[in-house]
């Protein structure tokens, strides 16, 4: 398969499409990246896949939506350092994991996130359009009081759900602090796809130094706060250590 045929669209700053990146560079799987802007997005994500969600993955012909298919389709396809653990047993476990953590925290961190983030508009703008031209750059900054709104809601940014979202994110680090075996990983003893997804997804509470989720400088003193206030618990430190062991350079490429 060529590098032509694996194409990632996606948002830069995304847990989600973390985790589809880090599938990719896992398995060495050199590929192109399209990075989109949230709000924008929405016309050419649904003409591509049907939907309006990223990341999208285009495979060989093929056009996968949503970050647990692609990295099936992965797995699938490129068998090499497997994510799914060889014991049927651990495969399933890992699997739960996935989904519990794609349907139930996922959203919660996301909206934690958004809660300090719709208040920084530089940062927001800067964060999601870093990958684009200076002139788009310019332009999202500027329509960004007509997009707060909708940027709010469809992150879940309203004063009921965000403080919902702050208890189901502790006690998410609770649950990843409890699923800890002696290998210190989540299922067996070998990194898995449970591992790689807990981490993506608790990964925007963490200051990282990962290019892929280094954030903008200079990082507002919110959002420093904001991290401050998870920095201690033991589930935060297994995200860093994670990124440390676990998460390979990029092998995306230029088209």
């Amino acid at each position: 398969m060529t590098v032509a045929s694996l194409v990632l669209h996606m948002f830069p700053a995304s847990h989600y499409n973390e985790k589809a990146r880090w599938a990719l560079d896992w398995k060495g799987l050199a590929h192109q990246r399209v990075s989109h802007l949230p709000g924008p997005h929405l016309l050419s994500i649904r003409r591509l896949s049907g939907q309006v969600q990223t990341p999208v993955l285009s495979m060989d012909g093929r056009v996968i939506p949503g970050s647990a298919p692609i990295i099936d389709a992965l797995e699938r396809a490129f068998p090499a350092r497997p994510l799914y653990p060889e014991d049927p047993a651990q495969r399933e476990q890992a699997l739960s994991v996935q989904r519990h953590f794609d349907a139930e925290v996922g959203p919660a961190v996301r909206t934690v996130i958004f809660s300090a983030l719709i208040l920084e508009p530089d940062f927001l703008c800067a964060t999601f359009a870093r990958t684009q031209p200076r002139w788009q750059r310019a332009l999202y900054r500027a329509a960004y009081p007509l997009l707060k709104g909708p940027i709010a809601s469809g992150n879940g940014v309203n004063p009921t759900n965000v403080e919902r979202s702050f208890a189901r994110t502790e006690l998410a680090l609770d649950e990843t602090a409890r699923m800890l075996g002696p290998s210190g990983q989540l299922v067996g003893s070998g990194f898995s796809v449970a591992d790689l997804t807990v981490a993506a997804l608790l990964a925007p509470l963490v200051s990282l130094s990962h290019p892929d989720m280094a954030r903008p400088r200079p990082v507002p003193a919110r959002v420093l706060e904001l991290s401050a206030r998870f920095e201690k618990h033991a589930a935060v430190q297994w995200v860093r250590e994670q990124y440390a062991k676990h998460r390979p350079a990029s092998c995306a490429v230029s088209a």
